[in-house]
């Protein structure tokens, strides 16, 4: 982080739930000294369990390729430029995903995952 990212505050990760994606997995990689400087500069966010971020990664990149990518893009910066372009007026207008897909939907589609009481 310090050689890709020196000015970054904060790096967020978004990882799904793999048991090995957890911070002290970190001690296998870095010295004692140096994992609580890195854990101090991530932000982890975890994907739901049950793979739905994907959907929504899925209606995201449909909008992109709608809105973005309707004509012959024939050199890699003309790509990024435009994709570039497309993200930055998503976020400046803060486009969200009307998810609907609430916890008691998953309590009746997913019991068999949860425990029995």
């Amino acid at each position: 982080m310090d050689v890709h990212y020196p000015e970054v505050e904060k790096i967020t990760l978004v990882m799904d739930n793999l048991n090995t994606h957890h911070p002290s997995s970190l001690y296998e990689a870095f010295t004692p000294e140096e994992v609580p400087k890195l854990i101090d500069q991530l932000e982890i966010v975890y994907t739901p369990r049950h793979r739905s971020w994907l959907n929504i990664a899925e209606i995201e990149l449909g909008v992109l390729n709608r809105q973005c990518m309707g004509e012959r893009i024939g050199e890699r910066g003309e790509l990024i430029d435009k994709a570039g372009a497309w993200e930055q007026t998503r976020n400046d207008t803060t486009v969200k995903i009307d998810w609907q897909f609430t916890t008691a939907d998953a309590r009746i589609r997913l019991r068999r995952l949860y425990p029995k009481l």
